[in-house]
């Protein structure tokens, strides 16, 4: 399906916290993303998307139960990730207990955006529940967190279906920052992930 800018608009307004809370006490892993193969294939793919093979100071926010933060562990010398759900927060960093040098705290976007820059930045399946200014706070935030020459990676899913406010829409928002150098791109019918690296 051929999708153009603008052909969808983000959420009147955010996603409420509650109703996430709710998912979680539903089920553990709400998305079920320690089984299926999409997310696992995802994932595999957004690690070998990462230019370099090591990293001084990752973000990782909507870190959700804490799959892909166990990848990027071994790959970066620090790691703060972040969820707004206090359950998910528990099932991450039970994920990465074997990781001193990674940091699992509650965090509610924008609003608590982190100190501090960072050299990689991983964000996944959250900016499509942002409102416009939520998402447009958030992008400023973290293109303005991102180092020098720092990689800034995006990955979500695309709505198959077609016609609502997904990854396509939520990258080229994102891809439209000034002083964002696009890196690496990879779209399939699932989802799509972009490498963007903020110039030197």
């Amino acid at each position: 399906m051929t999708r153009a800018q603008g052909d969808a608009r983000p959420p009147e307004k955010t996603v409420p916290l509650d109703h996430f809370i709710g998912m979680y006490e539903a089920k553990t892993d709400p998305w079920d993303t320690a089984t299926k193969w999409h997310d696992q294939r995802k994932y595999a793919v957004t690690m070998a998307s990462l230019p370099r093979g090591r990293y001084r100071r990752c973000y990782e926010p909507g870190c959700s139960v804490g799959l892909l933060t166990r990848l990027l562990a071994p790959r970066c010398d620090e790691i703060l990730a972040v969820d707004a759900v206090p359950d998910a927060v528990r099932s991450a960093a039970e994920e990465v207990r074997d990781f001193p040098h990674v940091r699992v705290e509650q965090a509610m976007l924008p609003a608590d955006l982190p100190a501090g820059t960072f050299d990689l930045i991983v964000i996944g399946d959250l900016l499509y529940y942002l409102s416009e200014d939520d998402l447009e706070a958030l992008l400023d935030g973290l293109a303005q967190r991102l180092d020098p020459g720092g990689d800034l990676v995006s990955v979500h899913f695309r709505d198959r279906s077609g016609g609502n406010y997904d990854g396509f829409n939520v990258h080229a928002a994102l891809a439209s920052r000034p002083g964002l150098e696009p890196v690496v791109r990879h779209e399939d019918e699932w989802f799509v992930l972009d490498v963007l690296r903020r110039a030197s």
